[in-house]
C-alpha cells in the first residue's frame, strides 16, 4: 500500500471517527433510552453498531481495498476523541437547532394542511348539513300546512253531515236515541277492551324482554 494511499485511509478513519461520534451522539439523542424497554434499546445498540460498522468498512474498502491496519483503528479513536473536545458541544446545538426547525416545519405544513384541504371540505359539509336541514323544515312547514288545509277541507265537507246528524238526533223518537245511546256505549266498551288487551300485550312484551 503507497504512502499516498495510507494517508488517505489515515485522513478518511479519522473523519469516521468524528462521523461515529456524531451518529452515536445523533442515535441517543432519538433512542431516549430512559422511556425506553431494555430490550429495545439492546436490539437498536446491535443494529447500530452494525450498520456503522459497515459504513466504516465500505468506506474503508473505497479508500485501500478494504485492507486492515493497526493504525486505523488509531485513526477512528483519534477522530472521535477529537470530536468529543472539539466539535461536540457544537453539534449537539446544531442538531438541536434541526430538530427544532424540523418540528415547526412540520406543524407548519400540519397547519397548512387543515386551513388549505380539512377545513373547506368540513365547511363544505357544514354548509350541506344546512341546506339540508333547511329543506328538511321547509318541507316539514309545507307538510303542516297541507295537512292543516286538508283538516280544515275535511271539516267543510263533514259540515252538512254533521248538522244533518244533528237535526235528525233532535228529532228522532226517544225509543231511538235510547237505542243509539246504548249501540254507542256498547261500541265504547268494545274499543275500551281491545286497547286495555293491547295495553296488556305490550306490558307483557316488555317485561319478557328484560
Amino acid at each position: 500500500m503507497s504512502l499516498t494511499t495510507q494517508l488517505a485511509t489515515m485522513l478518511a478513519m479519522i473523519g469516521m471517527g468524528g462521523w461515529l461520534g456524531a451518529a452515536l451522539d445523533t442515535y441517543n439523542r432519538f433512542l431516549q433510552r430512559q422511556d425506553r424497554a431494555h430490550w429495545i434499546v439492546f436490539i437498536n445498540d446491535i443494529l447500530f453498531w452494525i450498520v456503522q460498522g459497515l459504513i466504516i468498512f465500505y468506506v474503508l474498502l473505497l479508500v485501500n481495498q478494504g485492507e486492515l491496519r493497526f493504525y486505523i483503528f488509531l485513526a477512528i479513536l483519534c477522530g472521535y476523541a477529537a470530536y468529543q473536545s472539539l466539535f461536540r458541544t457544537i453539534y449537539l446545538k446544531v442538531l438541536e437547532w434541526l430538530i427544532w426547525f424540523a418540528t415547526r416545519l412540520y406543524q407548519f405544513f400540519i397547519q397548512l394542511c387543515r386551513y388549505l384541504l380539512i377545513r373547506p371540505v368540513q365547511f363544505f359539509f357544514q354548509m350541506l348539513l344546512v341546506f339540508i336541514l333547511f329543506i328538511w323544515k321547509a318541507l316539514l312547514s309545507l307538510l303542516r300546512l297541507f295537512l292543516r288545509m286538508l283538516y280544515q277541507c275535511t271539516k267543510l265537507l263533514v259540515a252538512p253531515f254533521r248538522w244533518t246528524g244533528l237535526i235528525i238526533w233532535k228529532i228522532a223518537p226517544p225509543s231511538w236515541k235510547r237505542i243509539s245511546t246504548k249501540i254507542f256505549a256498547y261500541l265504547t266498551g268494545i274499543i275500551r277492551q281491545v286497547k286495555n288487551m293491547k295495553d296488556r300485550i305490550r306490558t307483557w312484551i316488555s317485561k319478557w324482554q328484560k
